[in-house]
């Protein structure tokens, strides 16, 4: 089953392995002596960021090693900087009102 980005950054503990595969290559053990959950659960993390082709295992002798492919979290990217403006525009707005209530408060005191 393919999975897609947003499936993968949903999940803390894998935008913790993201970022820790940002800075290096490491083995499944090198990657779980860094959470405090079990090898399994790391493993099954690491199945699901290579479903979605945020990370790729290269084999090395007997060791498997992992590592991220950045190009693929770009859609991503792409998407929430779309919609960072209308976020913007919205809290911007948001904060005229407030300023707008918390000024009346203050003129009828």
């Amino acid at each position: 089953m393919r999975r897609d980005v947003f499936q993968a950054i949903a999940d803390p503990v894998r935008r913790d392995i993201i970022d820790l595969l940002s800075k290096d290559k490491l083995t499944a053990n090198g990657v779980a002596e860094k959470f405090e959950v079990s090898r399994p659960a790391i493993s099954k993390h690491l199945k699901i960021l290579i479903e979605c082709g945020l990370v790729q295992a290269e084999q090395k002798g007997r060791e498997r090693y992992f590592h991220i492919r950045p190009s693929e979290l770009i859609p991503a990217f792409m998407w929430v900087d779309q919609h960072r403006k209308l976020w913007e525009d919205k809290i911007d707005s948001f904060e005229a009102y407030v300023t707008k209530i918390q000024s009346k408060k203050k003129d009828n005191e």
